[in-house]
């Protein structure tokens, strides 16, 4: 569903992203964890179109990203989601689902529908400014997942929620686990990922320095603070060779 080549992000002299490769099938769940600075997020904004690569390539279901084609297909929460403080969630939702080509009586189902996947039912005709960072950011979700999209890029997803609210997130995200939905990750919850993805990367200074799946971790009795902590905190990185490793292998 995702895969990056080579990819190379400078900005004036300095590689955001530094000739990392990555790719992610299609129906996995997969989070992309690293400190502040890492360059996760200019991943996601290349995924996103936002920005081009300086080098590289980088596809979307074999559509380069920079095809608008391409995000045909995807659903996206931003970390800093925002809503009009003039709109409800229910206008807000409603002009979302107008810009992917709901109307009439498909819109207002499918409005209902996430309103009750992300519990807004009942909140919905209150003007966002009267909503907690929770309740924008379970609206957010909700836009994310309209159109039901084949691939979900989610930054921060659980950010301002209560334990109700993130442990809500999870059931949503676990159900569409069964539709085959590709989720893309950015999290810092390092317990949230544990029970929400299946495979993880840790990025640091532009460079993956490591992809595996989270039971390839748990059979060498490590958890996935243990291993985020050997590579971040203290700098180390297990290699074979002085290279990143995906799946126990030389990332190439």
């Amino acid at each position: 569903m995702i895969s990056l080549n080579s990819v190379i992000k400078t900005f004036d002299t300095v590689a955001a992203v530094d000739n990392i490769t990555l790719h992610v099938e299609k129906g996995e769940h997969f989070a992309l964890l690293g400190p502040n600075g890492a360059g996760k997020t200019t991943v996601v904004r290349m995924l996103l179109g936002f920005i081009k690569p300086t080098a590289g390539s980088i596809l979307i279901d074999t559509i380069p990203a920079s095809n608008p084609v391409a995000r045909k297909g995807v659903g996206y929460l931003a970390e800093h989601h925002m809503i009009p403080s003039y709109l409800s969630g229910l206008d807000y939702l409603r002009r979302h689902a107008s810009l992917i080509g709901f109307s009439g009586k498909d819109a207002r189902a499918e409005v209902e529908r996430l309103l009750e996947v992300v519990s807004m039912e009942g909140r919905e005709k209150e003007k966002s400014a009267a909503y907690s960072k929770g309740m924008k950011q379970r609206i957010g979700l909700a836009a994310a997942l309209l159109g039901k999209p084949k691939l979900l890029i989610l930054d921060e997803p659980t950010a301002g929620l209560d334990p109700i609210g993130i442990r809500d997130v999870r059931n949503v995200l676990e159900n569409l686990r069964a539709d085959n939905v590709t989720v893309f990750l950015n999290s810092h919850l390092l317990s949230e990922v544990e029970k929400t993805c299946r495979t993880v990367a840790i990025m640091n200074n532009g460079k993956i320095l490591i992809k595996d799946s989270l039971q390839s971790i748990i059979e060498k009795g490590e958890t996935l603070e243990d291993v985020f902590i050997k590579y971040i905190s203290d700098g180390r990185r297990m290699t074979d060779g002085g290279g990143p490793m995906e799946d126990g292998r030389p990332l190439r």
